[in-house]
């Protein structure tokens, strides 16, 4: 403690401030190594051969409800499953402006009471919790009102790495809100505020949400596919996120079997993940192979259109942004790559194209040419107009695994 020097004048002037050890020492807290505030506060007292007040003029004995308030972090945190936690704490806003008040008179700047308190009701909690105290990415931040010594938990959320397939022409990937309310629930919805009744997302994260005691589910895909378009093969990754998880530790094989009883869609691969992934799921833009058929408007023969599908191999088409989604979408065009694309006839005059794109394109509208906003066409290629009628993703071609 020979180390811990401090400014006699200024300590003099904080003495007469009525200030309890733990505020008087947290004034010269940066002098004098492993030692506590209180400690320094005593050191200076009896060098000045002052005693301590009966009572604190600025925290208003708020350091002996230190074992108060760490019992009821703990009691929280104790409450739901984590790995490590953090303490957070509200201290009175007249309080820690006061604290201000009284660094800028004396000349002087300390540590602040919130910090603290901080790492004393962390110190005290600790062995009533036994988990780690993590500073950088904490799972659980018990923020105390020193005001009531209620305890706010905040919980980091839980990230669920996967791969879906989409068995249905009926659902979407997410969530839709309906577009007459707005969520908000209206005749047009059957007052269920969506546009349809469940989606890929609430198939697995309605069940996660339940198991995790959670707020809330938000689900990352890996791009997405059209309502009316199957997603198959090895499925497209996604992960999915659950806010404010009272259990961490949930069984994910329960969690894949349950969500595989839905004939809607399946998910497989389920992982335990981290935010990380969320960014790299969503910048990832692997190229993608799809199945289309395809309905000719006029008579075609086998030759015209194997011909026509080996003619697109690394070709760049233009695409304007196509008339079914110009309402939500930016009116740009945008150029694309065909890597590819094989052409198998079928018995009742449609034909099945299977080819591989840069990820973002309009294969519908590749195929159809969309009144001219995607050139050059398959459909111009060929001279007859051509629809799909159906479309499968076959394959998302990334090459890293993001569990």
């Amino acid at each position: 403690m020979d180390d811990f020097v401090f400014d006699a004048d200024i300590a003099a002037k904080a003495v007469s401030r009525d200030l309890c050890d733990h505020c008087l020492g947290r004034l010269f807290g940066k002098s004098g190594k492993g030692m506590t505030n209180d400690e320094r506060g005593r050191i200076i007292r009896d060098r000045l051969g002052i005693d301590a007040p009966e009572g604190c003029a600025l925290c208003d004995g708020l350091f002996d409800l230190t074992d108060r308030f760490a019992e009821n972090v703990a009691e929280s945190v104790n409450s739901v499953e984590s790995d490590n936690f953090l303490v957070g704490c509200k201290v009175d806003p007249a309080t820690v402006e006061a604290e201000k008040a009284l660094w800028k008179e004396l000349g002087i700047e300390g540590e602040s009471i919130k910090t603290e308190l901080n790492r004393e009701i962390g110190k005290t909690a600790l062995p009533m919790i036994n988990r780690p105290v993590e500073f950088k990415n904490p799972q659980v931040v018990a923020c105390i009102d020193t005001r009531f010594a209620d305890v706010e938990l905040d919980l980091s959320p839980l990230f669920i790495y996967g791969r879906y397939n989409k068995l249905s022409r009926e659902i979407p990937q997410t969530i839709w809100p309906c577009r007459v309310c707005k969520g908000k629930g209206c005749p047009r919805c059957g007052n269920t505020g969506k546009m349809y009744q469940t989606s890929v997302q609430e198939i697995i994260g309605d069940i996660a949400l339940e198991m995790a005691e959670g707020n809330e589910h938000f689900f990352h895909g890996m791009g997405r596919e059209d309502i009316d378009a199957l997603m198959l093969g090895e499925g497209r990754p996604f992960v999915l996120e659950i806010s404010q998880p009272k259990k961490r530790d949930i069984d994910l094989d329960e969690l894949e079997l349950r969500a595989n009883d839905s004939d809607l869609a399946h998910y497989r691969g389920l992982a335990f993940t981290d935010r990380e992934a969320v960014k790299k799921t969503k910048l990832a833009t692997p190229t993608k192979t799809y199945k289309a058929r395809v309905r000719p408007n006029g008579k075609v023969n086998k030759e015209q259109v194997i011909g026509v599908a080996l003619s697109f191999r690394d070709v760049c088409i233009d695409q304007r942004t196509p008339r079914r989604v110009e309402h939500r979408r930016a009116d740009l065009i945008r150029k694309r790559n065909i890597l590819w694309v094989e052409a198998e006839m079928a018995d009742d005059g449609t034909f099945d194209l299977t080819l591989e794109t840069e990820s973002g394109t309009y294969v519908k509208e590749f195929v159809s040419g969309d009144e001219g906003r995607s050139i050059p066409s398959f459909s111009e290629a060929l001279g007859v107009e051509c629809t799909v009628e159906t479309l499968d993703v076959i394959a998302i071609n990334d090459q890293e695994e993001l569990k």
